[in-house]
């Protein structure tokens, strides 16, 4: 079995090396000793959410304090193409369900769309709670996963700003349920069309809400660059269509 994994600040692993000390604190620290009951001599892992993991056996326990001795640091790479999982707000937080099942699975970062058809609104009082609870969201879904890389929830944007994202990216691919062209086809055509990359490259896997992407959004979107893609024979649900597309992305681009 992995060891538990917990989380600490950005290069606060830097200096680690075999046989040195790391004193994790805080709310991770909390949750390991209270919640985990992690004992002496127990394997763990530290991993800074950008890639670094130190594994390691657990020296000392105190109230809010874990010590442990480090046997390894590891530093893992970002893929040279990354996903990126464009997710429509959703009631019912099932746009919540997408982005974690979809860290689960491996996604790289996520996109708050407001599209036409959202029920929710993320309006300017609320939108910086909305955004840190979707940050919190994916960051719980990678300790659960035991990543070391915790995915970025970027800015949300409405339609025009997402045509923005589309035109930058090296494939954006809308999951509908009209499209003629599955998913594995046009992601191997891309693979198989071997672009130059200068730098890594990113693929937008873009969902809408339950009541669907509206045709203007989708004409919209596929000016600036996007194609349509279908994922199977059945209408998946805004939080499934996600991360469903990650499974297969992953398996066609050899991530998995």
């Amino acid at each position: 079995m992995s060891n538990p994994v917990f989380f600490t600040a950005a290069g606060t692993l830097d200096g680690a090396h075999p046989g040195s000390l790391f004193v994790l604190d805080g709310a991770e620290a909390r949750h390991a000793v209270t919640v985990k009951r992690l004992a002496v001599g127990e394997a763990v892992d530290i991993a800074d959410g950008a890639g670094r993991r130190l594994t390691g056996t657990v020296e000392r326990v105190a109230p809010g304090e874990l010590t442990v001795e480090c046997s390894s640091v590891t530093i893992e790479d970002r893929p040279g193409v990354r996903l990126v999982l464009v997710q429509a707000l959703a009631k019912g937080d099932r746009d919540e369900l997408a982005i974690e099942t979809s860290t689960e699975l491996g996604i790289d970062a996520v996109v708050p769309w407001q599209s036409e058809r959202s029920i929710v609104r993320w309006k300017a009082e609320r939108a910086a709670k909305a955004h840190a609870k979707w940050q919190s969201a994916v960051s719980a879904a990678a300790k659960q996963a035991r990543r070391a890389w915790i995915p970025e929830v970027r800015a949300a944007v409405d339609t025009q700003g997402l045509a923005a994202h589309v035109a930058e990216a090296a494939l954006a691919v809308i999951l509908h349920e009209d499209a003629v062209k599955p998913l594995r086809g046009v992601l191997e055509a891309w693979r198989a069309a071997g672009l130059p990359a200068d730098g890594p490259q990113e693929i937008l896997l873009i969902v809408g809400p339950e009541g669907g992407i509206s045709p203007r959004e989708v004409t919209k979107l596929c000016s600036a660059g996007a194609v349509t893609a279908l994922l199977g024979p059945h209408v998946l649900r805004s939080s499934t269509a996600g991360p469903a597309g990650v499974v297969i992305a992953s398996d066609v681009l050899g991530r998995w």
